[in-house]
């Protein structure tokens, strides 16, 4: 058997300002949503540049919750844009919060990471050489010799 796609599926405490949310910081167009009799959101499909993120509201009687806000993340999403300076400004104008400030990374990005209102956490960058994982493993040494 062969993996077909993987995709990313969030799970939020208000599944219509996420949609919104995400609109607005990082210009995902919604595809589609199912909202059930109660004004749930049960499925949405969000287009994020091509690749599709999904979500719904949480239904805490299917155990399907979203993560506390206030707790750290035990997942980061990463996004590979243009220019991950605007994009993180973009996105804390939406309403998001600096988790790891923007700067150049040793592993030869630009990055840095936000915490949006619904407790995701999600990285932000982009490339600014090309390094070889040889490389990468020596900086990554040098870097952690200084701890």
């Amino acid at each position: 058997m062969a993996i077909q796609e993987l995709f990313v599926y969030l799970c939020v405490r208000d599944a219509a300002r996420a949609i919104e949310f995400y609109g607005q910081a990082f210009g995902a167009k919604e595809k589609y949503r199912l909202t059930g009799p109660g004004g749930r959101t049960g499925h949405a499909e969000l287009d994020f540049g091509g690749t599709t993120v999904m979500l719904s509201d949480e239904f805490p009687d299917y155990g399907v919750l979203g993560p506390d806000p206030g707790r750290a993340a035990s997942v980061t999403i990463h996004l590979q844009v243009d220019d991950a300076d605007s994009m993180i400004a973009q996105a804390v104008r939406a309403g998001a919060t600096i988790d790891r400030p923007i700067a150049d990374q040793f592993y030869g990005k630009r990055s840095g990471s936000v915490r949006d209102p619904f407790g995701h956490r999600w990285n932000i960058g982009h490339g600014i050489e090309d390094v070889a994982p040889e490389e990468i493993q020596r900086r990554y040494h040098e870097l952690l010799k200084k701890d």
